[in-house]
């Protein structure tokens, strides 16, 4: 089981760095256009239209994108003082229902960001000429990859492999875990 769990999780990797390049690409891309929105606006004096919603769309993107592959590396919130108290079995238990609680909340983002895609998608966008269900896609995507890393944070312990936490040593970190 190990094994497998170790394929999966090489795997996973893989798309937590394509997922975590789209973010990089997207914020590099909404800083681009701000500073021509800028640029043309007061130095050209003529607005380029489009930069804005395009901008937040980005925007949307980087951050539900960033916030996935967070969670798989271990970086969400969380509160450890009781953490520091526990046996090595309780602090499994509660990372087990933390990643629980995570995943649900990533069946949240894909259920409710997949009914204001939906129900925006007969809409345009005036100013880019696309369905408005793009503002959404966004939330409905990172949550997907909120509960599939959510998932194999949950596989790996249960296959006896350790899973990063915040505040690991960059030296204990191997593909995503903690030695």
């Amino acid at each position: 089981m190990q094994r497998v769990m170790i394929r999966i999780a090489l795997a996973l990797g893989q798309v937590a760095t394509a997922a975590l390049w789209l973010a990089g690409t997207a914020l590099v891309a909404m800083t681009a256009l701000i500073t021509a929105h800028v640029i043309a606006r007061y130095g050209l004096n003529s607005s380029i239209v489009w930069s804005e919603p395009a901008a937040v769309i980005l925007m949307g993107w980087f951050i539900f994108l960033g916030a996935a592959v967070g969670i798989r590396e271990g970086y969400h919130l969380s509160f450890d003082i009781l953490i520091y108290l526990l046996p090595q079995r309780g602090k499994l238990v509660l990372f087990s229902l933390s990643d629980l609680a995570v995943g649900a909340f990533g069946c949240g983002m894909v259920w409710y960001g997949g009914q204001l895609a939906w129900s925006a998608a007969g809409v345009r966008l005036p100013t880019l000429g696309i369905s408005g269900a793009f503002d959404f896609m966004p939330i409905t995507m990172g949550g997907i990859l909120v509960v599939i890393f959510s998932a194999e944070r949950l596989a790996r312990r249960a296959a006896g492999l350790p899973t990063a936490r915040f505040g690991d040593q960059p030296e204990d970190r191997i593909e995503g875990r903690a030695a």
